[in-house]
């Protein structure tokens, strides 16, 4: 892709929002025509749309998404963090790829020192942050709206974890993911950090 594209990001993608953010918001990898290019996680593919429009929506954005990194949005209280950094070969990620980006993964769930929660967008997010918090995946089982409650040794505290399906256009364009879906998701995030302050 670098050869045939040189002008794109076409490196290893960062973590999006601030360190004390309280929600992690945890992706597959970065998009080949999306982050890859661009260099921000999310910007300049449909998945990206509709993720922006829903932070949006419950008050995790400042600003208007234009599909560019230089459009000025921010991230409120939540931060973006992929499971892989590079975009995979044919955009699946390969066991070994997801292994040896797990450090990267860990060194930033350890400096999010006021993380509560995660939303994690598909499978592979979800089992790489529950392997990143060094809790076993079988233990909890992934499903779309389904929330779990982690132990982490790691934390030393109990975060909450919601699943979602990806908000990929594949996902979104057969209907298994629909944006109601997809805000009832964030909506239930919004809710347990709002619990959470007044608790």
């Amino acid at each position: 892709m670098r050869a045939r594209e040189p002008a794109w990001h076409n490196a290893p993608v960062l973590d999006f929002g601030p360190r004390r953010a309280r929600l992690l918001i945890a992706g597959l990898a970065p998009g080949v025509r999306g982050a890859n290019r661009t260099g921000r996680a999310f910007t300049g593919d449909e998945a990206g749309r509709l993720l922006y429009a829903t932070f949006a929506e419950f008050g995790f954005s400042r600003g208007d998404y234009d599909a560019r990194p230089d459009d000025g949005l921010e991230l409120v209280d939540c931060l973006i963090a992929n499971v892989v950094r590079c975009v995979p070969p044919g955009n699946r990620p390969l066991p070994a790829e997801i292994a040896a980006c797990r450090p990267f993964l860990v060194a930033t769930l350890e400096r999010m020192r006021d993380l509560r929660g995660v939303v994690a967008l598909g499978r592979v997010a979800h089992e790489g942050v529950l392997r990143g918090l060094s809790a076993r995946p079988r233990d909890y089982p992934f499903a779309h709206g389904r929330e779990h409650v982690v132990a982490s040794n790691m934390l030393r505290r109990d975060i909450f974890l919601i699943d979602s399906y990806h908000c990929s256009r594949l996902n979104t364009n057969t209907g298994a993911l629909t944006p109601e879906m997809f805000r009832a998701i964030f909506a239930r995030a919004r809710e347990l950090l709002d619990r959470d302050v007044r608790a």
